[in-house]
């Protein structure tokens, strides 16, 4: 056995455990593959479908009147909603409002949700084939060759980006922080990322590659170690992942900064969904 046997069986066993960790998250109940629908709500009290109840918009405060004949409840207190009730959200943010059906009355909560500055509703139901018949995010092979060293240069400031995202209907913003620059496989190059802030300094990339619409989805994500004081840092694109619109057309995931691809087949991580909604 050679000496770096045990280091790539390590790495190997890290992997699976957080594959492990990752198919889990995935199957939680009321997580991104029970996601049925994606609504926007109107000015006027309206019907909505998937969900009981008339909802409605201002353009600041969403409302919700419903009798208790409806069955729907409040999420976080379980209190029956016979009435009108309201929330106020800012820009990107969601609550998990209220809930209905099932043997409990919580197979179906529906999500709250403020993108592009307007309201939106999102059911998320339990009983969606797409949870239940879940068993795993199929992904390539485990490669070490896709486990590299690169650097992080930090801007002076960062940079707010317009970008897409997967709803056409929503724009987003990518706060660039810096660089992550790196060399891939089977590149002469140096391959130039923006990246994102996470908490206690760890970074977001988000990338095309020549994967993308044959055994990947459109784009992926990859979470980049907290980078060390010389600047340097680890990327494991083993540990590439799908974003929740790869699973269902509900998402209003970030596409990636223009220029952010990786020119070669990143043939490292999570492939297609099997069973994902078109």
């Amino acid at each position: 056995m050679s000496a770096t046997a045990p280091a790539s069986n390590a790495l190997l066993e890290r992997w699976q455990r957080f594959r492990t960790g990752r198919n889990a998250a995935l199957a939680a109940e009321h997580g991104w593959l029970t996601l049925t629908s994606f609504q926007w709500l109107e000015s006027a009290p309206a019907a909505v479908e998937l969900a009981p109840g008339l909802w409605s918009t201002d353009g600041t405060t969403a409302t919700l009147t419903a009798s208790a004949a409806d069955g729907l409840t409040l999420v976080e207190t379980g209190a029956p909603v016979d009435g009108t009730i309201s929330a106020t959200l800012q820009d990107e943010e969601s609550l998990m409002w209220v809930q209905f059906g099932g043997a409990d009355g919580t197979e179906v909560v529906v999500e709250l949700a403020m993108r592009a500055d307007k309201y939106a509703i999102r059911t998320r139901d339990d009983s969606s084939p797409v949870l239940t018949e879940f068993d795993a995010v199929p992904t390539f092979e485990y490669n070490p060759d896709w486990v590299l060293e690169g650097r992080f240069e930090a801007y002076p400031e960062p940079v707010d980006v317009p970008i897409g995202t997967a709803n056409p209907l929503v724009d987003g913003v990518h706060r660039s922080v810096g660089d992550v620059v790196f060399r891939a496989p089977g590149l002469p190059h140096e391959i130039r990322l923006y990246a994102e802030a996470e908490k206690l300094g760890a970074l977001t990339v988000t990338f095309h590659d020549e994967t993308n619409g044959n055994t990947t989805d459109e784009w992926r994500k990859l979470a980049v170690s907290r980078p060390r004081p010389n600047g340097s840092v680890m990327l494991d694109f083993n540990r590439a992942i799908n974003y929740p619109s790869a699973f269902t057309p509900y998402g209003t995931c970030p596409m990636p900064v223009a220029g952010n691809s990786i020119d070669i087949a990143v043939e490292a991580g999570e492939k297609l969904p099997a069973g994902r909604i078109v």
